[in-house]
């Protein structure tokens, strides 16, 4: 469920990036970059944008802190977490009807479709946020990649560690078992190609049927918030 999310960030960042005005709206480390881009070369309405994007993020995570911070709840998949990406389902829903009644055409309409598309993005962070999976942002490549590769080499270290001295070595003993590596090293650089997958996608289908493009990050985060429910609903 983690991948579906990562690949509808970067779809997200995709559509946002070529439709509206070269802007991110889930990456905020690539907005930020764009930001100061954009003021050193005196380009207001494109410091604007992503101005907006930033505010839609923030609120986006507040909102969903608020949610996901409402119960307490110890378990893999906590009830708050479905209901913030039910809510975001919603903010995607309303992105989508407002794309396609707007055509993205006017400066008042994408600002508009900017801060619903970060809002959207704040909330996922916020929910991934509380599930606790070290090293894991669908919304946060840099501190993935970094993760990947500490653990990586943690990784190889472990296993050179047990061919020397065995694994009754109590230093050996203490770290993740080799399943557990492989989970965690797996899993990063899975969420790291599923983001540049999403993101490749949102790419192609933008330019030439981006009615479809904005329909699929609803359908996978309405399809991750249903399939939350029915797993984790007793």
């Amino acid at each position: 469920m983690l991948l579906v999310l990562t690949g509808a960030a970067g779809c997200v960042d995709a559509i946002s990036y070529m439709g509206l005005g070269h802007v991110f709206t889930a990456m905020m480390t690539g907005n930020t970059v764009l930001l100061g881009l954009a003021l050193g070369q005196g380009e207001v309405l494109a410091a604007l944008r992503s101005i907006l994007a930033l505010i839609g993020f923030a609120l986006g995570v507040v909102l969903g802190a608020v949610i996901v911070e409402s119960d307490q709840e110890q378990n893999d998949w906590p009830p708050a977490v479905t209901r913030a990406l039910a809510v975001e389902s919603i903010v995607l829903g309303v992105f989508t009807a407002a794309w396609h009644a707007s055509r993205a055409e006017g400066a008042g309409a994408i600002y508009v479709l900017i801060l619903l598309l970060g809002l959207a993005m704040g909330i996922q962070a916020a929910a991934v946020r509380r599930l606790g999976v070290p090293g894991i942002a669908t919304t946060y490549i840099t501190g993935t990649v970094t993760s990947l590769f500490v653990d990586l080499v943690g990784w190889i270290r472990s296993a050179s560690r047990s061919t020397v001295t065995g694994p009754d070595d109590p230093a050996i003993r203490a770290e993740p078992n080799p399943t557990q590596w492989d989970q965690r090293v797996g899993l990063l650089a899975a969420v790291f190609v599923v983001y540049g997958f999403g993101a490749m996608i949102g790419g192609i289908l933008q330019p030439h049927v981006s009615p479809v493009a904005t329909l699929l990050p609803l359908l996978a985060v309405a399809f991750v918030a249903a399939n939350a429910f029915v797993r984790y609903s007793r």
